[in-house]
């Protein structure tokens, strides 16, 4: 059997430690290019040597040194930097397994989009930032986007072989994060140590405030939007606890498909590592006899305005979506950082947009390059919003 070729952007992050376990439990299968990450050279070294990859890459110059001097004698090359990255991207390889967090993917993730590989997409920022121009240029180069967060997967694998003229709204749930059945006024004053207490999955630390302002659903319909060019307006969020359903498409005559499983990142990544084939994984099957009972209820915009600020801006376009993420990505940090209050953040965002709104910069971005200029604008914007607070 031929191994498939695999390149990791990103591989110390959660999304990326899940997808190392993957490839580490079916070695025939899978030959590693390359495995790359920002600043953490120690663990990236024992990656690159438990999955023998051939090359391995820092994006911080300083940590250059340390990654050589942990790879010493294996055979494995080391480099850094943000041209190290992308030359890593666009290695010759069969998938690229994008999992680097934030704006900072969309880059790389380009440059493996530019040499024609199919990109399993954990970055969502690619298409929240630059959505268009993203999808255009993986049609440009013929290059498949496989979408790797559970709830797109799920979709994925609802719509394949159907008619999207049969199919009249898609729905992504939500597990409500921490403060689910909190008051207004308890999220407001919400510590950084109780936002990151996830109920159901284990993240890096900017998702898991994404996910407990429901920003992360809102980011999460805008790239539904540009990967299955779905309009705005049949695209749906229930809050589901139990996060066992992942998404849901309703057909046309009021049949609904839903697709089901363990809440658990292996799973997902491994359906695009394989695709267009499945294979068995170590992934624990559901046992629905022993599953918990499904429920169901509509997110409270009041409560969480963040989700609110995404569903408008992705009605709007107009680079809006762009605007949006860099700022949250500010207002995120600087609530980690305990310069703000927890209800600040989509407060920031909003004052941002509005901002932007007002120095004409809500155009669509007509490049990816492009969108990284829009970003760079939001987030000054940003921090200046965030001095008046």
């Amino acid at each position: 059997m031929t191994q498939r070729r695999v390149t990791v952007l990103g591989a110390t992050g959660s999304v990326g430690s899940s997808t190392v376990d993957v490839l580490a439990g079916d070695p025939e299968s899978f030959a590693v290019v390359a495995v790359t990450a920002q600043t953490n050279a120690a663990k990236l070294a024992e990656i690159a040597k438990r999955l023998k990859a051939k090359r391995a890459v820092v994006g911080d110059p300083s940590a250059y040194e340390d990654l050589r001097a942990a790879l010493e004698g294996t055979g494995i090359e080391a480099a850094a930097g943000a041209s190290a990255l992308d030359e890593a991207a666009a290695m010759p390889t069969d998938v690229v397994l994008s999992a680097i967090v934030g704006a900072a993917g969309l880059k790389p993730t380009a440059a493996a989009v530019r040499a024609g590989h199919d990109v399993a997409l954990a970055n969502k920022e690619c298409l929240v930032c630059a959505g268009e121009a993203f999808m255009d240029l993986a049609r440009r180069h013929d290059a498949n986007i496989l979408p790797t967060d559970s709830e797109h997967n799920a979709i994925f694998q609802l719509i394949d072989g159907t008619d999207a003229a049969d199919i009249g709204s898609y729905t992504l749930t939500a597990s409500g994060g921490p403060f689910r059945t909190w008051d207004a006024e308890a999220i407001a004053s919400a510590t950084p140590e109780q936002a990151l207490k996830h109920p159901t999955w284990s993240m890096g630390a900017k998702i898991s405030i994404d996910s407990a302002t429901l920003m992360n659903k809102g980011l999460e319909l805008i790239e539904a939007h540009h990967l299955f060019g779905i309009a705005p307006d049949r695209l749906r969020v229930l809050v589901h606890p139990q996060s066992l359903v992942h998404a849901m498409v309703t057909f046309l005559d009021g049949s609904i498909h839903a697709e089901l499983g363990a809440a658990d990142m292996r799973r997902p990544i491994a359906h695009c590592l394989y695709w267009p084939r499945r294979s068995r994984t170590p992934i624990k099957s559901l046992d629905l006899s022993a599953a918990p009972s499904l429920s169901f209820e509509q997110p409270d915009p009041e409560r969480f305005p963040a989700l609110r600020l995404a569903q408008e801006a992705l009605r709007r376009g107009q680079g809006a979506a762009t605007v949006l993420n860099g700022a949250n990505e500010v207002a995120v940090a600087a609530f980690l950082g305990h310069r703000v209050p927890f209800g600040s953040i989509a407060r920031i965002v909003e004052e941002t947009l509005m901002a932007a709104d007002r120095e004409g910069l809500l155009q669509v971005p007509a490049s990816v390059e492009a969108a990284l200029v829009l970003d760079g604008e939001a987030r000054r914007l940003a921090v200046d919003v965030l001095e008046r607070q």
